[in-house]
């Protein structure tokens, strides 16, 4: 499984969430997401008018905090690329009282090479590796030019990623 540890104000919201998300995994932010808590939809919306693309109700993701929004939660689920549907599942683990001198955002851990844009999904991601690994495989070469012969699916640089994290908010 790959993963993310994170710890975060919960004054941030949910926009400053997608963009803490999209850095710890190594996303490049390139497709369309939401949030879902508790069964409420939380989104960007899509047009100048602050209109959603659908007629289901969503809260805006730029002014909708997690303080008011994850309260008594311990789940929520984060949606990105929705053509590759791949779902997150985020578990609030514990709130901590408000430090002033603490980052906004910060990676505490990790597990597991990004999954690269336009992959596929999961099922897609999964059928790369083992094409990745398999030499035999008709699009092995392909394959390999698109990921480089260094990719590790099991690698994880917290450091790196622990860096652009703390970048997000630097004060």
């Amino acid at each position: 499984a790959i993963w993310r540890r994170v710890e975060v104000e919960d004054d941030l919201s949910f926009l400053q969430l997608h963009r803490v998300i999209q850095v710890a995994m190594g996303w490049e932010g390139a497709h369309l997401h939401e949030f879902r808590v508790a069964g409420l939809r939380i989104a960007m919306p899509v047009d100048s008018d602050g209109m959603f693309d659908d007629d289901e109700p969503a809260l805006p993701e730029d002014t909708a905090t997690l303080a008011a929004w994850l309260s008594g939660q311990k789940k929520l689920r984060y949606w990105y690329d929705f053509g590759d549907d791949w779902w997150h599942s985020i578990s609030i683990e514990k709130r901590l009282p408000a430090d002033p001198a603490a980052p906004r955002a910060v990676l505490l851990a990790g597990k597991g090479a990004c999954p690269p844009e336009d992959c596929g999904g999961v099922y897609g991601y999964a059928d790369l590796i083992a094409t990745w690994s398999d030499p035999a495989a008709e699009e092995y070469e392909s394959v390999r030019e698109w990921l480089g012969d260094d990719f590790d699916p099991n690698a994880f640089d917290l450091a790196a990623h622990s860096r652009r994290v703390g970048q997000i908010f630097a004060r």
